[in-house]
């Protein structure tokens, strides 16, 4: 029986084109100068501290941001530039330079669900932080109180499978109780491996072949 639903983000509750072509060159444009401006802040110093050491040099602040920049353009999954475009993109909201992007299905079906008595909870390499703040500044609203959890990659990566077993053991529950939604094979095949139920949400109908996964083309399709 299914007692959780866990849902990655891009392209699944939201767009790619949103992550790709809004905020991750919004994080690009704007971190040179928010890194000047912020680098005395106590968090800010602290993640500055923890992407030098991750770099394995001591690199100088312009060092830095070179080479932060360089992984915005690698996509590279590395935490303390995920926590620090998440406070970026804090500010860009508060600006009203953007609004979260949420696909209406996955808005009405979440609502159901969560009616129904399910649990939800987000899992996506963007930080919790970042997670929060698309779902709390969509055209829906504030999405948040939906969601009783949040899991970054601090708990580890999405395709490995102890990730999942740890996302379950948090959340209370066996794997086979929770059922996870995501675009990509990788993961989907991690969170089967550590007993998670699995479905592909595959938007654009691509016929990407998601093996033993069942697929669906947006929310209504899922089976819960």
């Amino acid at each position: 029986m299914t007692k959780i639903i866990l849902t990655d983000i891009e392209g699944t509750t939201s767009s790619l084109s949103f992550v790709k072509d809004v905020l991750f060159p919004y994080a690009r444009a704007h971190l040179p100068e928010f890194v000047r401006g912020h680098r005395d802040d106590t968090e800010v110093k602290r993640l500055l501290a923890d992407a030098r050491a991750y770099a394995g040099g001591d690199l100088d602040e312009e060092a830095l941001i070179e080479r932060m920049i360089g992984w915005i353009d690698n996509d590279q999954k590395i935490t303390p530039l995920k926590a620090l475009q998440g406070l970026i993109w804090e500010d860009g909201y508060a600006r009203g330079d953007f609004q979260g992007h949420v696909y209406e299905d996955a808005v009405e079906h979440l609502r159901q669900w969560r009616q129904q008595g399910l649990r939800l909870a987000v899992y996506s390499s963007g930080s919790v932080h970042a997670q929060k703040l698309l779902f709390g500044h969509t055209a829906f609203g504030d999405l948040n109180p939906l969601f009783e959890a949040y899991f970054d990659t601090r708990i580890g990566g999405k395709r490995d499978t102890a990730s999942y077993k740890a996302i379950a053991k948090e959340l209370g529950v066996e794997p086979r109780e929770v059922l996870f939604l995501s675009d990509l094979r990788a993961e989907l095949d991690a969170a089967a491996e550590a007993g998670m139920k699995t479905t592909a949400l595959d938007r654009a109908g691509s016929g990407e072949d998601f093996g033993p996964h069942p697929v669906a083309q947006d929310f209504a399709g899922v089976g819960v």
